[in-house]
């Protein structure tokens, strides 16, 4: 029996095929912000990485040279814009890294034929994916009533949704052990009362750096009923076509796309206020000016660069914001 791989990524992927072999996706950005992020930062600036560039992506490096990685999937196209540099250093550093890319456009032909180059390197075949597939969706089901107790019943807060979606990314590389304790939190919300609060809000963007961003919120009589990003880990909707399963996922093409997404999910949950994310240097900061253009609610931007709770001027933003739409 061949010993499973463990197989560092950087951002969400076709990880049915890495099950599909035997081996264990690891989700360098969830091990990076829940292990010593800050000392992940550390290291890598101690290697050469310059302070003005993403935390997310010095945090990755050093999080995978920590992570005993058989190898590396870079995403080198539909993320951020530094992924091909990041995979050069981490080759350098002696890891083996493949890179995949979401096409520039929403195309299916093109979709296909990438999945299928990283089938062909792990050595499985589309039927093997589908089976993966399957058994990854009858989880992800699970959690489309998550989303659906946060948005609609508030058996769920904000951040509980966060952590659960942001985390099926990878299914903490067991996907059994990934539905078991969420089977015990669904069975333990559901006899919960309602949560209560006054401003039902948006998160948009990538997941925050700041550890305490859902909990302030929450001090201001406010939850998150839509987190954006996190949900599309969770590949909404489900189908039975991988090639359309990851055509749908918003994150890698372009805002026009996303904004779709979100204007129909800000109308379904009824959202008062919105919160959009970006990270300090990321090229996603340009996209937010589409979307502050094109979403017609009461909008703030949150800016974060370093792992840690909210700045005092953030948070006086935060406080001044509900004071004018509240």
């Amino acid at each position: 029996m061949k010993k499973a791989k463990r197989i560092g990524f950087t951002t969400s992927f076709p990880g049915e095929v890495i099950f599909a072999a035997g081996h264990i996706p690891v989700d360098l950005n969830n091990i990076f912000i829940e292990g010593n992020a800050a000392q992940h930062i550390r290291n890598a600036e101690l290697k050469g990485f310059p302070r003005t560039l993403c935390a997310w992506i010095k945090g990755n490096f050093d999080a995978a040279l920590a992570a005993n990685l058989d190898e590396v999937v870079g995403i080198v196209q539909g993320d951020c814009s530094n992924g091909a540099s990041l995979t050069s250093m981490l080759k350098e550093e002696g890891l083996p890294v493949w890179h995949f890319s979401f096409p520039q456009e929403r195309d299916y032909t093109e979709l296909d034929k990438e999945i299928a180059k990283l089938e062909e390197h792990f050595g499985v075949s589309r039927v093997q994916t589908l089976q993966a597939k399957r058994r990854l969706d009858s989880i992800r089901k699970k959690l489309a009533v998550l989303d659906g107790w946060t948005s609609q019943e508030r058996l769920v807060s904000g951040k509980e949704n966060h952590i659960w979606l942001v985390n099926s990314s990878d299914f903490w590389g067991d996907p059994d052990r990934f539905e078991s304790e969420l089977d015990a939190f669904l069975k333990q919300a559901s006899r919960r009362q309602p949560i209560a609060c006054k401003y039902r809000c948006a998160y948009l963007g990538v997941p925050p750096i700041y550890s305490d961003i859902y909990d302030r919120l929450r001090d201001l009589d406010a939850d998150v009923v839509f987190n954006e990003v996190q949900r599309q880990f969770s590949m909404p909707p489900i189908g039975d076509d991988i090639v359309q399963q990851y055509l749908a996922y918003t994150y890698p093409y372009s805002v026009f796309e996303r904004l779709e997404d979100i204007q129909t999910q800000l109308r379904e949950r009824r959202v008062d206020l919105v919160f959009s994310y970006t990270q300090a240097f990321c090229h996603l900061q340009i996209d937010n000016i589409l979307l502050k253009k094109h979403l017609d609610l009461p909008f703030l931007t949150l800016e974060g660069d370093q792992p840690e709770e909210l700045d005092s001027r953030t948070l006086l933003r935060l406080e001044s914001f509900f004071e004018v739409h509240g």
